[in-house]
């Protein structure tokens, strides 16, 4: 079952282009769709799965560990209170060409 989310993090653009350079260009296995944009004082992204098993377990294994890392170098500590993420029911996913930044 289609799996959808929209998380606010704060983060800024250069923390977010460091994970995203760890993370690599190739999509994980069951994302759909992922966008990320400015949202008060951080960032908010919108995200798209194929199911909730493969974004938990892209979370688990790429995302968290990659946010650790990098938080860490900047001091930060990876405090998981400051986010908030709320679940979201996809009614259509419908995507063009890749944007360019």
């Amino acid at each position: 079952m289609t799996y959808g989310f929209v998380q606010d993090v704060p983060a800024n653009e250069q923390i977010y282009g460091e994970i995203k350079a760890k993370l690599g260009e190739a999509p994980p296995k069951g994302l759909i769709a992922h966008i990320a944009f400015e949202h008060g004082p951080g960032l908010r992204y919108v995200d798209v799965w194929e199911t909730e098993a493969d974004w938990d377990r892209f979370r688990e294994e790429c995302v968290e560990p990659t946010v650790d890392e990098v938080l860490a170098g900047y001091g930060i500590p990876h405090d998981h209170s400051v986010v908030t993420i709320d679940a979201v029911k996809v009614v259509d996913a419908w995507l063009g060409a890749p944007a360019t930044a």
